[in-house]
């Protein structure tokens, strides 16, 4: 017998709540579900599965840190700890320290391996996932320790050569230390990191010293046991890492949990070649001594996985398959070196999370969604990776359910409009013939939906939408969102695509029914909801006023392309949200996120570009200031440290926008039209104007775009390859005269307007 089905649960939970004087928790959870709209899932499991593993470090960041404030912690701990910094937050009734000012870390990697080690803002390296780090500190013989994350005067650098590496240099009156992360591979095709650590004294001879720390960027991470074998220069993490230095240490100190921070008595001789720490707080130190005015380097290798095997092609023979694999992306070629940088970075980025599966960060998200995947993927075929992203593409069927839901989450209706829009992109961009399997998982897909609106006919509001649910989670409770809607309906409409691509139009006329009748009951309902009649402008839900989470109807104009160009309600929600929700020409996202958001800001950049509003040129260099030293942007970014408060600390989400947006100032499609260059600055036309974007996919074949010569003599040239008609295309760089041209026209001189007018 199942007794979890039939013993009375909530009538126990409330007698135990009223026997010890408690909060009743079936009261408390039933008043937190009005807040939201009734759902079949109140909340992803997946989520909740999360939070409770990530607050489960929180509480122990709790006990651990509050009481042994004089360890040596990590950056952000310094920061949001300190009482006389911006990034303090008072703890008293916290239920869990985390990490919210500064979520802050570079990955370093390989586009075929998925291992992420990261690196934090002053160069502390996590190696494996989740687990502990190594520091670099300075001990000077007079007892002046130097700790990086207590060090103001801190760079750090992301090097695109062969290997993405992280460079970390910290100064301290006249001491300097740096260091250095990247993922390789040897002779043997095993992949590692290489952690390179310099020490420099300038008035004094002392140590370098790589610390073994346990925690990492979200805090605590438990080492049990150290030891270290001197005849290999061999540490041994937990028994289950070695850790190999060039050199051979000077000294090696342990310390367990009760004798404090191995930082607190570095003077003492070792005693120990190993030590065991019941609590999981072990601390670790190996001195390399330095002379005065001299330098200290050590390099310490870690094998990440001896057994690593991926899915994704082998790599070259010279084992750095970084260079080749971002050379056969489009690349980029403007004068501004940051954007620039941005731009190369991102495309880094993605590579390294779209290894194995699409991972929208390395460390709090590596995890599967299909939204951030499917953001990611376009991002992909817009730098015309083709066969990557059909990699990708095809994995998506193992993940649906006998019903046809494409399922990363519970209760999350998104997912198979995205997967439906993502493949018909894929097909129209690559003219290829779809797998038989593919299409049959996709058509099952597109039934999905249409079974899923409800059509009760009742009279309710939200009759002909889908269920309400947890949706994107930065948009609010459980509610009929928009979001939701409008890719169903592009979803239902790729489907359409599909079926007349392919001559089999079996279900086509019942899909473009549902496909009008929702589109219809979407605008019926906004032009009902309290949003529209008091703004004229659409809310997140039919049932919602206007606020930041309206940022998610926004996708009716992009990505989606369902409303038109400059769509008069678009345009009324696009400048609520710029007046209402924006900080320093940024989104600022009020809800869950209590952020700015780098992708939701490039979102709306991409509506305003597309109706000709020059407004999006602010909203990129807004989000290009607020990315990291390494060309990074975590989920949300606290508006006063400036640094990550929400998610993960390198998003995928946000350099898969940023390729778009820099693909979209050269390149993007409006209905069958391309549009070239309308999002060119006009800054970066002058007397040695070289500008280039490609090559990318784009319907039917592969485009590049340049544009070179001084202002009075520019020319703009298209190299294409298509496997199709040329598509026609309309030259719109802001400043000249527009063209209407196809692709097959190789080259166009442009006339500039009077006086310096825009293109109306």
């Amino acid at each position: 017998m199942n007794l979890t089905k039939w013993l009375p649960w909530n009538f126990i939970l409330k007698w135990a709540a009223k026997r010890y004087d408690i909060l009743d928790p079936v009261t408390v959870l039933a008043r937190i579900r009005q807040f939201g709209q009734p759902s079949e899932v109140m909340e992803p499991i997946e989520l909740l599965r999360a939070g409770i593993l990530f607050h489960a470090r929180g509480v122990i960041n709790t006990r651990a840190i509050q009481y042994n404030l004089d360890w040596i912690w990590p950056f952000w701990v310094e920061k949001q700890f300190s009482p006389t910094d911006p990034s303090f937050i008072p703890r008293g009734f916290s239920f869990s320290h985390i990490n919210v000012t500064h979520r802050n870390w570079t990955m370093v990697g390989q586009p075929d391996l998925k291992i992420y080690p990261v690196v934090d803002p002053r160069g502390l390296i996590t190696p494996l996932f989740d687990a502990w780090s190594i520091d670099a500190w300075l001990l000077t013989e007079s007892g002046r320790l130097i700790a990086p994350s207590q060090v103001i005067d801190a760079e750090q650098t992301l090097e695109l050569g062969k290997d993405l590496q992280v460079v970390t240099s910290i100064r301290d009156d006249g001491a300097e230390i740096h260091s250095s992360a990247r993922v390789t591979y040897n002779q043997h095709r095993n992949p590692y990191i290489d952690i390179n650590l310099e020490g420099h004294l300038n008035d004094e001879n002392g140590w370098l010293i790589a610390a073994i720390r346990p925690y990492n960027p979200e805090g605590i991470s438990f080492i049990d046991h150290l030891a270290f074998h001197g005849a290999q220069n061999l540490l041994s993490v937990n028994r289950k890492t070695d850790l190999y230095f060039s050199t051979a240490p000077a000294k090696v100190l342990f310390n367990a949990y009760q004798d404090g921070d191995v930082a607190h008595e570095l003077n003492r001789e070792s005693k120990t070649d190993q030590i065991h720490c019941p609590i999981g707080m072990a601390t670790g130190a190996l001195f390399f001594p330095i002379k005065k005015g001299e330098d200290t380097h050590i390099l310490c290798r870690i094998k990440l996985d001896a057994e690593q095997k991926t899915t994704m092609p082998a790599v070259d023979a010279d084992h750095h398959p970084l260079p080749k694999m971002r050379s056969q992306a489009a690349g980029l070629e403007i004068p501004d070196k940051k954007l620039s940088f941005l731009y190369n970075a991102a495309v880094s980025t993605l590579l390294l999370l779209t290894s194995d599966e699409a991972f929208p960060g390395p460390y709090t998200y590596r995890r599967f969604w299909f939204r951030d995947a499917c953001f990611m993927i376009n991002a992909l075929l817009g730098l015309g990776l083709a066969d990557r992203g059909r990699h990708h593409i095809m994995r998506f069927p193992a993940r649906q359910t006998l019903g046809g839901y494409f399922q990363s989450q519970e209760g999350e209706w998104d997912s198979n409009g995205q997967v439906l829009w993502l493949a018909d992109r894929y097909f129209q961009l690559t003219g290829e013939t779809p797998d038989p399997g593919l299409i049959a998982s996709l058509e099952k897909g597109a039934r999905w939906i249409r079974d899923k609106i409800r059509h009760k006919h009742d009279g309710e509001r939200h009759d002909g939408l889908l269920p309400a649910g947890f949706s994107a989670e930065h948009l609010g409770p459980n509610d009929y969102y928009y979001w939701d809607d409008f890719w169903a309906l592009a979803g239902l409409r790729a489907a359409v695509s599909m079926a007349l691509r392919q001559g089999t139009p079996a279900h086509q006329d019942d899909l473009k029914n549902t496909a009008d009748k929702l589109e219809n009951r979407i605008f019926e309902t906004v032009r009902e909801s309290p949003g529209y009649k008091r703004h004229g402008t659409i809310p997140a839900s039919c049932y919602r006023r206007m606020d930041a989470g309206a940022v998610g109807s926004l996708v009716a104009d992009y990505p989606l392309q369902i409303t038109g160009v400059g769509d008069d309600t678009i345009m009324a929600t696009v400048n609520y949200l710029i007046e209402n929700s924006f900080l320093d020409h940024a989104f600022f996202q009020d809800m869950i996120h209590s952020g700015m958001n780098a992708y939701l800001t490039l979102d709306i950049a991409q509506t305003l570009l597309r109706s000709g509003d020059d407004r999006y040129r602010r909203l990129i260099r807004a989000v290009a200031d607020l990315a990291s030293p390494t060309g990074q942007w975590p989920e949300a970014i606290n508006p006063i440290t400036k640094g990550g408060c929400m998610g993960d600390g390198q998003h995928g989400w946000a350099a898969a926008e940023w390729i778009m947006m820099m693909r979209h100032l050269f390149i993007r499609e409006e209905g069958n039209t391309l549009v070239i260059g309308e999002g060119i600055f006009p800054e970066w036309i002058n007397q040695e104007t070289r500008l280039s974007f490609g090559p990318t996919l784009v319907p039917g074949g592969r485009l590049k775009v340049k544009v070179i010569g001084p202002p009075d003599q520019l020319q703009l040239f298209l190299e294409s390859k298509f496997h199709g008609p040329p598509l026609p295309c309309r030259i719109a760089v802001p400043g000249y005269k527009p063209v209407l041209s196809d692709t097959s026209v190789p080259s166009h001189i442009l006339e500039a307007l009077p006086n310096g007018e825009d293109v109306d």
